[in-house]
C-alpha cells in the first residue's frame, strides 16, 4: 500500500482523493511543521505533498528513502524544493499551475486600488476617530483610469492582471519578460519595454516572476530610484525579487509613492520598519486564498500524486530549467 506524507493541513478535498484509494495518508499540522517532524514522517513515503513553506531538499530525500516517486508542491511556486537534487533521484516534482490564476491577479488587483486609493489608511484613520469633518484634501488618493501599468512576467497571472487592468480600468499596459511574446501582445493590446524603461514609464508595476538566481533581487536601489516618484509597485510573486530594505529606504524618503506586498523577503517576518510606514498595503501571503482556488490546488496536487504512483505522467510536471 503506498505511503503519502502531507505535510501540512490542506483542504479536505485533496486529503480525501487519496484516501479514496485505500492508500496510507499522514498530515502534518495546521501550523508550520518541525523540521525534526518533517524528516521522521517522510521516512518510507513514496509521494511528499508539501507546501510552500517546507524546504524539500537533499536531506528530506534522504530520510524518505529510494522508494520516493514524486514530491507534489501546494503551489505554483517551487523554489522551495531542489529540482536538481529530485531529477538526479528519479523523482518526480509537480506544482498547481492555472488554478489560482484569476485569485491572485483579482488579489493583485485589490493590491493596487488598496495603495493608490490608500484605503487602508483611510480605514485606520478612521476607527483611530481622527474623521472629524469631511475636506477637498483629506486622503488624496491617485487616478487609476488611464494611467501606465508595468507588468513583469507576462505568465498566466501576469496576463490575467493585464486582461482586467485594460479592459476594466482603460489603463495602458506595457510589460516586461525575458521571453518577448508578440502574439499575446496583440492579443491584448499590450506593448513590451526593457526593464528599465519599463520602471521609467510605468505608474503602476506589478511582478509576476518566478524567483530565480537571476530575479532575486530583481528590483533594487538602483531599479527602484528609475521609477516615478508618483509611481506604485505590487508584488504577489514571491518576496525575495525585491530587495526589502531597499524598498524601505525608497518609502521613508517618498522615492516612490507607495507599494503593495503580499509577499516578503525573509516570510513571514518584515525588515525592521516596513510596517510602521502609512505609504505600504501589507498581506499575510493571502493572494490565492479563496475556498474555490484552495480546493482547485488541493485536488490537482493530489491528482499529480495519483497519475505517477499508477504509473502515469502528471498534468503538470515540472522541468528542470
Amino acid at each position: 500500500m503506498p505511503k503519502i506524507f502531507i505535510t501540512r493541513q490542506i483542504p479536505e478535498k485533496g486529503i480525501n482523493i487519496l484516501k479514496e484509494k485505500g492508500w496510507e495518508v499522514t498530515v502534518g499540522p495546521e501550523g508550520e511543521i518541525s523540521r525534526e517532524e518533517l524528516l521522521e514522517k517522510v521516512n518510507g513515503v513514496e509521494a511528499i505533498l508539501s507546501v510552500l513553506t517546507e524546504k524539500i531538499d537533499k536531506e528530506v530525500m534522504e530520510a524518505a528513502g529510494k522508494q520516493l516517486k514524486i514530491i507534489a508542491n501546494y503551489a505554483v511556486g517551487y523554489n522551495n524544493i531542489d529540482v536538481a537534487e529530485a531529477k538526479e533521484r528519479d523523482i518526480i516534482v509537480t506544482n498547481t499551475p492555472g488554478v489560482l490564476t484569476d485569485a491572485v491577479a483579482e488579489h493583485t488587483v485589490a493590491l493596487l486600488f488598496a495603495i493608490a486609493e490608500r484605503i487602508v489608511e483611510a480605514d485606520r484613520y478612521t476607527r483611530a476617530g481622527k474623521f472629524k469633518v469631511w475636506g477637498p484634501k483629506l486622503l488624496l488618493g491617485a487616478d487609476i483610469k488611464e494611467r501606465i501599468l508595468g507588468i513583469i512576467g507576462l505568465g498566466r497571472i501576469g496576463s490575467a492582471v493585464a486582461q482586467r487592468m485594460r479592459d476594466g480600468f482603460g489603463v495602458k499596459v506595457i510589460y516586461f519578460d525575458v521571453l518577448r511574446n508578440e502574439e499575446l501582445e496583440k492579443k491584448h493590446n499590450i506593448e513590451y519595454r526593457e526593464l528599465d524603461d519599463l520602471l521609467k514609464e510605468a505608474d503602476f508595476v506589478s511582478l509576476h516572476t518566478a524567483l530565480t538566481d537571476e530575479t532575486r533581487h530583481l528590483i533594487n536601489t538602483e531599479r527602484l530610484k528609475t521609477m516615478k516618484p508618483t509611481a506604485y509597485l505590487i508584488n504577489t510573486s514571491r518576496g525575495p525579487v525585491i530587495d526589502e530594505k531597499a524598498l524601505l529606504e525608497v518609502l521613508k524618503n517618498k522615492t516612490i509613492a507607495g507599494a503593495a506586498l503580499d509577499v516578503f523577503e525573509n516570510e513571514p517576518e518584515l525588515t525592521l520598519g516596513l510596517a510602521d510606514l502609512e505609504n505600504i498595503v501589507l498581506t499575510p501571503h493571502i493572494a490565492s486564498a479563496t475556498k474555490e482556488t484552495r480546493d482547485k490546488m488541493a485536488e490537482m496536487a493530489a491528482n499529480n500524486i495519483i497519475a505517477v504512483l499508477e504509473g502515469h505522467t502528471p498534468l503538470n510536471l515540472v522541468e528542470l530549467k
